[in-house]
């Protein structure tokens, strides 16, 4: 009996087929092999939940308020998955679009000084945003552990069970005052999350298009 048998009680069905990449391409270096019912399933057999969660300024609070969150989020570490990470992502603002509105009314500006005034409002939020403004997204991300039992060995019951988890969770932040963002199709979100995560850069300017889940999946899914 090998080392899978033993964790998960039995074949996970559905991981036999593996992935035909090519070497090099992205298919060949990243880790993951599919993304089910909003879970992640990673190529080396390990099935990964990622929530994203909205944050709220705790020095803003009473002190009633703060110990209340103090309690709960307590309350939910004791009970949160073994493996549970916090992660913090950071990206500079995006300005293309305001520039580019700001250009397109200095350019009908006939006033002289009015352009000016454009132009450096142009330069001083570039500079603000250049070496201050960065946004923040937090997440909090864990796996299915092997005291995790799915009702079957089956890669959607293993979502089933972290979808369960990710609904404990949410109890206990909202408790707190914390709201995990709720996405209509939670495969095109975690798409976008790990899209973002990659490609820091060109994510800022190159949204994935609507639909590439679908598109993905026609092409190159795994699972039915």
């Amino acid at each position: 009996m090998g080392l899978k048998e033993l964790i998960f009680g039995g074949n996970v069905k559905g991981f036999e087929q593996d992935l035909n990449a090519y070497d090099g391409s992205v298919q060949d270096w990243l880790p993951i092999k599919n993304i089910v019912s909003g879970m992640i399933v990673t190529k080396d057999k390990r099935f990964v939940k990622i929530l994203e969660v909205l944050p709220v300024n705790f020095h803003l609070k009473t002190p009633h308020e703060q110990q209340n969150i103090i309690h709960y989020f307590a309350s939910y570490l004791k009970i949160a998955p073994n493996n549970l990470e916090i992660k913090i992502s950071t990206q500079r603002l995006d300005l293309e679009d305001y520039i580019t509105q700001m250009r397109k009314y200095s350019e009908a500006e006939e006033n002289e000084s009015c352009r000016e005034m454009i132009e450096d409002n142009i330069a001083e939020v570039s500079y603000i945003v250049a070496n201050e403004v960065i946004t923040h997204r937090f997440f909090i991300v864990f796996g299915y552990e092997p005291h995790m039992r799915g009702r079957k060995n089956t890669v959607h019951a293993i979502a089933d069970r972290l979808n369960e988890e990710a609904d404990t969770a949410r109890r206990y932040l909202d408790l707190c005052g914390l709201e995990v963002v709720d996405a209509e199709y939670m495969d095109n979100a975690v798409i976008e999350v790990l899209y973002e995560t990659i490609n820091k850069r060109s994510a800022r300017r190159s949204k994935l298009p609507d639909g590439v889940f679908d598109m993905m999946t026609t092409v190159h899914g795994i699972y039915e």
